[in-house]
């Protein structure tokens, strides 16, 4: 899920309290820190859940929730007022390695088709979630009504998808299956859910589409005139 960093194995041996930590810290970076938009969220709650579930994490479940739940909705309070502080400099910022103008591009569309509801919704969409509060804040949403959604999506998504491997582990251990074996699997799955709005919006436009097909034949014949 993070390259070089198995985090099924790192988070038990770190011990409770720091893999809280750790999956609060990155599920912080990745609601409201510009550098947070790369970290897997929803598969990292899944694999908390997953890990608390199958006694590898000594933790209760409903406090480890809170404790994310206040991760998310801190992060995407830092994303609004850092929106609302410095956010117009960002439309004529330069690319680099951690910044693009089409994450910002994007998160700007999705916050002008959905208005308020984008909080919540933006909660379940990777990369799109770390920016949606920067452009609530840029565009001087009321930060009453940002902080009602940000508080119903963060409790929505923290606890859901948290809770989701943890009964899912419930469910493994029930029909004979060790979380050992399946936790992978799992974790591609959910992945692969949870980045499918994204490819459903990049290949429904038929120009991208053509695009994306043109740059791979060219690859494929790079690859093979080798």
């Amino acid at each position: 899920m993070i390259p070089g960093v198995n985090l099924e194995t790192f988070l038990p041996a770190a011990g409770p309290t720091v893999a809280l930590l750790i999956v609060a810290a990155i599920i912080f970076a990745e609601s409201g820190l510009l550098i947070g938009f790369f970290f897997p969220g929803d598969s990292v709650l899944v694999t908390l859940g997953l890990l608390i579930q199958d006694n590898k994490i000594n933790l209760d479940i409903n406090l480890a929730i809170l404790a994310l739940f206040v991760a998310a909705v801190l992060g995407n309070n830092i994303g609004y007022i850092f929106g609302k502080k410095v956010g117009p400099r960002l439309f004529t910022r330069p690319n680099s390695l951690l910044f693009h103008q089409d994450n910002v591009q994007k998160a700007q569309d999705f916050y002008n088709q959905y208005g308020g509801k984008t909080i919540i919704i933006s909660r379940f969409i990777p990369v799109v979630r770390t920016f949606v509060p920067l452009i609530a804040g840029i565009a001087k949403m009321e930060f009453k009504t940002f902080l009602l959604f940000n508080i119903i999506g963060g409790a929505i998504w923290t606890a859901g998808v948290t809770y989701l491997g943890y009964f899912l582990g419930f469910y493994l251990q029930k029909i004979g299956i060790g979380v050992d074996t399946i936790i992978l699997p799992v974790i591609g799955l959910i992945l692969l859910v949870s980045i499918s709005p994204a490819i459903y919006h990049l290949l429904k436009d038929k120009h991208k589409r053509q695009a994306i097909w043109a740059a791979t034949k060219l690859q494929i014949k790079k690859l093979l005139n080798r």
